[in-house]
């Protein structure tokens, strides 16, 4: 028989990009303390706020968040760095009585808080300098596809998730997804899931609203400033969907007037992928041995009566002792 999981259960929100997935947790602090952890592989750029959707400094302060500004553009953070950051601050949110709420769409971070990290074998610093170099100079196509000849179960994400896959295959002979699934420790947490979904049709519908805000808020700037002060066009934050197409204008290889719908089309297709990893990899054959509780629910409801369905069904299924602040 297996040991009782004393790991502290932990609401965690997740969907794809524009789902609604801010709009709830706001819901839900107006009803009891929380505290977001924002796992967001962008949101922990320093400078890039329109284009990664990252709550405002006001909303900040009326809901603390973390996990958000830990970088500056062209750094790398891995989820490992992630996982072992979020360990402290899911410590401190239950010591100061606030629920901690982990709030994102990045899969790999999420699966390294639940599932735990892999024990990574030492890698030769000369080899992985030698190697880091050779990938950096890799178009990030060439890099993508290097990345899929070596691994398998490789899925797209972005220069540094693809790097990190060729490295640790050349360098210790075995992929990733190997090491993810034959070393893996246990996470820091128990989660609990609440999956936000969207009719297809819904959700295209929020992606353009989402993007054309982002346009009128001035992402194009946003991305002109930070090229200005120096950051590498192909820099990690910059490669995301939204800034790899506004730079690629800036470049002039993608006209202006194409901009909005590429930043769309971009967009659905990694709300897509988000879908395709949320159905099948929370019940991944390397997740813990107490299968987490996944609990599904449609988006096209208002944040305040599904910020309400969760704080009751937390309350009544999981015992927890909340108390809802005062109306």
């Amino acid at each position: 028989m297996d040991a009782p999981d004393t790991r502290h259960l932990t609401p965690v929100l997740v969907g794809p990009t524009a789902v609604g997935k801010t709009a709830v947790a706001l819901a839900l602090a107006a009803l009891t303390p929380v505290t977001v952890i924002s796992a967001d592989a962008r949101q922990v750029y320093r400078g890039l706020d329109i284009g990664t959707a990252k709550p405002d400094r006001a909303l900040r302060d009326r809901v603390p968040h973390v996990g958000v500004d830990l970088v500056d553009p062209g750094e790398r953070y891995s989820a490992g760095r992630f996982a072992r950051d979020a360990a402290g601050w899911l410590a401190e949110i239950r010591a100061a009585g606030r629920l901690p709420l982990v709030v994102g769409g990045t899969g790999f971070y999420v699966r390294a808080l639940a599932d735990g990290l892999f024990r990574e074998p030492p890698l030769e610093p000369g080899r992985r300098e030698r190697l880091r170099g050779w990938t950096e100079r890799l178009p990030a196509p060439d890099l993508a596809r290097w990345a899929g000849r070596l691994d398998t179960r490789f899925q797209a994400g972005g220069r540094q998730r693809a790097a990190r896959a060729v490295e640790v295959a050349l360098l210790t002979g075995q992929a990733l997804s190997w090491w993810q699934r034959e070393a893996r420790e246990t996470g820091v947490m128990r989660p609990w899931y609440i999956h936000l979904t969207l009719p297809r049709e819904a959700l295209r519908s929020r992606i353009a609203a989402r993007v054309d805000a982002m346009l009128a808020a001035g992402l194009v700037d946003e991305v002109r400033g930070v090229l200005a002060r120096g950051v590498p066009p192909d820099a990690a934050g910059l490669d995301g969907v939204g800034y790899r197409e506004v730079v690629a204008m800036v470049a002039n290889r993608l006209p202006e007037a194409e901009l909005r719908e590429a930043i769309a089309a971009a967009t659905r297709s990694y709300a897509k992928r988000q879908e395709t990893w949320f159905r099948n990899q929370l019940r991944a054959p390397y997740a813990v041995r107490s299968a987490p509780d996944i609990w599904t629910l449609d988006a096209t409801d208002t944040p305040e009566r599904l910020a309400a369905m969760i704080l009751d069904r937390w309350k009544t299924v999981h015992g927890a002792q909340l108390t809802a602040h005062d109306s």
